[in-house]
């Protein structure tokens, strides 16, 4: 890791994921490298074809114009943090979005039972890897902490009880049974974070989920995890064709991307609250100023959050990264609004 900006990569990706972390720091481009300087020394240069993003968390950055352009060229997506994780722009090439066919689908979808289907199929996503990270959890405590293991247990089977009462969700549409998917939803959502305070207990003091305001160390972690993998999920449902803010299990609102927060229901679990949850138990010093996290644990946890999307997982009977599975699922959702092809949610392994 660089001692200024990091440069992340991992076994499964050759690409690698530059991240503009301090003040004052530069992107520009060299011969077909991408270089990034602080106080005029360069301090990374990674030529264009071996670059999959640049995210840029600090204040005081700058772009140039010709490094910007040469990242459109590669495909090379530019994320643009505030502090806390929130993406508030991205570059990308304007022809992302020229998809005409697959942009009537999905609005004419949602008066439709495909709104609903892909509605639930995002809730079973969500409640299934949530159970699954419980699994994933209690795997190793067996033997050593028992009462730890049966509560966990315990509460993946009260909540394989609410995946089944999906199936009695039927309706026209999404908008006329909205109110009880978000009911299952909600339950199976109270009885995961209920079980994670307990998993968390002697570790990290974890009051519950709070999302917005949130001061305490965990939900900061799991907030600002949210924020970058929010990013993420907005590129991944460009590409694929799709508008982000033409939701089916979100409301509209002007502003909100709701297809974006429901897509990243089935990515919460593998890629945040994992990573989250292991350095809470490893007993990683979660830096905390004045209520926020520290620019140090931010970056510690973008590291793990990216080697965690270059981690494996099993899709459609191979393994692919989850960066890779990410993009994909984006573009199945495109294809089963076309009519091209079916959709079913991602689970992850435990």
């Amino acid at each position: 890791m660089k001692p200024l900006d990091l440069i992340l990569d991992s076994p499964e990706s050759e690409k690698q994921h530059i991240i503009l972390s301090n003040f004052g720091a530069s992107l520009g481009k060299k011969s077909g490298r991408l270089v990034v300087r602080e106080k005029g020394q360069i301090v990374t240069e990674v030529p264009f074809d071996q670059v999959e993003q640049v995210t840029v968390i600090t204040s005081g950055a700058s772009l140039s114009t010709d490094a910007i352009e040469e990242c459109v060229r590669h495909g090379i997506e530019i994320n643009l943090l505030d502090f806390r994780g929130t993406p508030y722009a991205k570059l990308f090439a304007p022809g992302l979005t020229a998809t005409v066919k697959t942009r009537r689908e999905q609005l004419l979808a949602f008066n439709d039972q495909r709104s609903l289907f892909l509605a639930k199929s995002f809730v079973r996503g969500k409640i299934q890897n949530q159970i699954n990270t419980l699994k994933y959890f209690a795997k190793y405590r067996k033997s050593a902490r028992q009462e730890v293991y049966a509560y966990l247990q315990d509460a993946a089977i009260l909540m394989e009880k609410n995946l089944q009462e999906l199936t009695g969700v039927d309706g026209l549409n999404i908008d006329a049974v909205r109110g009880p998917l978000m009911s299952v939803e909600g339950r199976a959502a109270t009885r995961y974070w209920d079980a994670v305070a307990f998993l968390l207990k002697g570790y990290v003091e974890f009051p519950g989920r709070e999302n917005r305001g949130a001061t305490d160390p965990v939900n900061s972690l799991l907030n600002y995890g949210y924020a970058v993998l929010e990013a993420r999920v907005l590129g991944a449902v460009l590409q694929a064709g799709l508008d982000p803010y033409a939701g089916f299990l979100h409301v509209d609102r002007p502003g909100k991307a709701s297809l974006v927060y429901d897509f990243i229901e089935e990515f919460r679990q593998p890629v945040v609250d994992r990573p989250v949850l292991a350095m809470a138990i490893a007993g990683v010093e979660i830096g905390m100023e004045a209520d926020r996290l520290g620019d140090g644990t931010k970056r510690e946890l973008l590291e793990r959050i990216t080697q965690r999307l270059s981690a494996s997982e099993r899709f459609d009977g191979k393994k692919y990264p989850l960066q890779a599975i990410l993009l994909r699922q984006a573009r199945r959702m495109a294809s089963y609004l076309r009519g091209d092809q079916k959709y079913k949610p991602f689970v992850c392994g435990w």
